[in-house]
């Protein structure tokens, strides 16, 4: 595989987190673990002993231990994690109350807003009193359509220290897009703003948020948040109230955390929702917690004196992801808006001012810098930063090379890969390793995860399934509206029983590592050989007259071709001399099997509301089949370009 391109120095491998739990493991266990393989199979064998460990090490707040720590690691679905266990997820995100600070906000084009921890505690014990004098109670869905802002987050804690579970959309989600969510969960209480700003631009909520009430009855408390106006009319809106109003005279010197069982329904999530309504994943405040904690802690090697940073919305996992960073005492930065507005460097000149050392982003982001043509290096401080985080989509060999040569040499690339199932990761980064360019350097302690082939055998080496064969304590406890656990079943295990089935195509190295190759159910078949998507963007990525691409397999003469679908730069069209070099780039880096039979220009690439390709999409549109829930993409109308072309009627 690629190139080593980082190697961290030995006082950064001793002074790290994973280095001391690795002493503490060796001390409690009686181990003498030298290095991250040894660990890591002891996490995947020793299950219950190694979440024991997690729970100790990361000294999480409880009422009352575990009776036991798992039941059987090997049942899939159905394992039951730290029984008889009482604890608040608000309350071990909330541990520290001092003058450091918790969050600091960048909204776009606004100034610098800051928070302590000791000002987020206040906010969110006046917040948890209103919500209970609302009539909020244990059990309760409380949703946020908000920007991503410090209020998404109070609300969410407050919320969570009731007990009330928390679901939330990002503004830019169309009405019925959020009906689709929201109403399958009859929320009581919705938080919102009354608007956003994108690219300079003032976007109002107010008449969706209308639209979205006259059809979700169940809430009776709206909480509406200035932030495109400063004084928003409320008039339009049955049962709403300025959130300055609802806390206005509640306490906020003192909280009371509800103390429950670890399975707890904290969060729901959502699948994308491309092939019917969004499946509502409902996952438990304890697994959550460990989970989140673990890849803080031991993977980021996050500490109290860091400052963290991911790009994202309240409308993807990685919100959920960054918050539990608070469980730490990290100083979160929030960013709302547009990251290339006015300019390619907000991000950078953000990171600059506030001194991020762990900034996380999107693989897509990355590629979309690297064709602005800014180096950061060149133009922003960036002394203070240690890691950067990619996630969303594989991170071509490419996209490492730039994030060292033009963002920073001396920095921890970690590509990471999980999903909203989980709230979390199976591969990611690691303090201890080496970055090779194209590589995931581990996968994660106490997720026993392997590549399977089409027979359900592991392989090292080669392509395979990513399967998970053990349980582990992130997993959802149920699926919304799912009695019988049916949906619940076919979505993981119906392929291989017992097994969690995450649907990526990966391979796990020799090494150690892991290369992500694309969603399994979006790969290419021609000739009944398998590839993956990620092969084919990966070399397209590199052609500068192309801004963006989507790839698909077309069924044809009893056979798959593959075809791909090319969105130009501005100023480029798509002629054969271009279809030429982009097919002998294809040949020559990847394999002659990845050259598309088929190169066709489109104005646009469709994506899901979290910003992923919607491969699969395409697909059903070139064979004239429906795409039953076009409202949980971002831009839906892109897909009438692809039905009926004629180049698809031709060889």
């Amino acid at each position: 595989m690629g190139r080593r391109l980082w190697q961290p120095s030995a006082e950064r491998i001793a002074r790290s987190n994973m280095t001391r739990y690795m002493r503490y493991v060796n001390a409690r266990y009686g181990k003498n673990f030298q290095d991250y393989d040894a660990l890591y199979g002891w996490s995947v064998e020793a299950i219950g002993d190694f979440w024991a460990s997690i729970w100790d090490f990361m000294e999480v707040r409880h009422s009352r231990g575990p009776d036991r720590v798992v039941d059987d690691p090997l049942t899939m679905p159905g394992a039951r994690w730290f029984e008889g266990a009482r604890l608040n997820f608000a309350e071990n995100l909330l541990r520290y109350r001092d003058a450091r600070e918790a969050l600091i906000f960048k909204g776009e084009g606004q100034p610098l807003r800051r928070l302590t921890y000791d000002a987020l505690y206040r906010a969110v014990a006046r917040t948890a009193a209103a919500l209970r004098a609302a009539g909020v109670t244990s059990g309760d869905r409380v949703v946020g359509f908000l920007p991503n802002m410090p209020e998404a987050i109070i609300a969410m804690l407050a919320a969570a220290s009731l007990g009330a579970t928390w679901s939330s959309c990002s503004p830019d989600f169309g009405t019925k897009g959020v009906l689709d969510r929201f109403g399958q969960i009859r929320p009581k209480v919705l938080f919102t703003a009354d608007g956003y700003i994108f690219k300079g631009r003032r976007h109002s909520s107010l008449e969706r948020i209308a639209e979205i009430l006259a059809q979700l009855p169940s809430v009776e408390r709206v909480v509406v948040v200035p932030y495109a106006e400063p004084r928003p009319d409320l008039a339009a809106l049955p049962r709403a109230v300025r959130y300055e109003d609802f806390v206005a005279g509640q306490p906020g010197d003192r909280l009371e955390f509800a103390q429950l069982p670890f399975d707890h329904p904290l969060y729901i999530m959502y699948s994308s929702g491309t092939t019917g309504l969004p499946k509502c994943l409902v996952q438990g405040a304890g697994g959550i917690l460990l989970h989140q904690m673990k890849e803080h802690v031991l993977h980021t090697d996050l500490t109290r004196q860091d400052v963290i940073f991911y790009f994202t919305t309240c409308g993807w996992m990685m919100w959920n992801w960054l918050t539990c960073a608070l469980s730490v005492g990290a100083t979160l930065v929030l960013y709302d808006g547009n990251p290339f507005h006015p300019h390619p460097g907000v991000l950078w000149e953000l990171a600059q001012e506030t001194g991020i050392t762990v900034f996380g982003t999107s693989a897509g982001y990355l590629a979309a810098l690297q064709g602005t043509g800014l180096k950061p290096r060149e133009r922003y401080d960036l002394t203070p930063l240690r890691a950067l985080l990619s996630t969303g989509s594989p991170l071509a060999e490419e996209g490492f090379e730039f994030v060292y040569r033009d963002i920073k040499a001396d920095l921890q690339l970690a590509s990471i890969s999980g999903g909203t199932d989980l709230n979390g990761c199976f591969a990611l980064g690691n303090p201890l390793l080496p970055v090779h360019a194209g590589e995931l350097q581990c996968r994660g302690l106490g997720m026993k995860v392997e590549a399977w082939d089409e027979n359900g055998r592991p392989v090292v080496g080669r392509q395979g399934e990513l399967v998970c064969t053990a349980a582990f304590p992130s997993m959802p406890i149920a699926f919304w509206d799912d009695p019988d656990g049916h949906k619940y079943h076919a979505a993981y295990f119906d392929v291989f029983p017992g097994v969690w089935r995450h649907g990526d195509y990966i391979m796990i190295t020799e090494r150690g590592g892991v290369v992500m190759y694309g969603r399994s159910d979006a790969t290419l078949n021609p000739g009944g050989v398998r590839i993956g998507t990620a092969e084919i963007y990966r070399q397209v990525e590199q052609i500068p007259e192309i801004e963006d691409s989507v790839v698909v397999g077309q069924s044809w003469r009893g056979d798959t071709r593959v075809v791909l679908f090319v969105k130009m730069a501005a100023g480029h069209a798509l002629d054969e001399s271009l279809k030429a070099k982009i097919r002998r780039t294809i040949r020559e880096n990847a394999s002659p099997r990845h050259v598309p039979a088929k190169i066709i220009a489109v104005p646009d690439v469709p994506y899901t509301l979290n910003m992923k390709k919607v491969e699969l999409a395409v697909r059903k549109v070139i064979h004239d089949q429906p795409v039953r829930n076009q409202d949980a993409l971002r831009n839906p109308e892109s897909l009438a370009h692809y039905a009926r072309l004629r180049e698809l009627e031709e060889d």
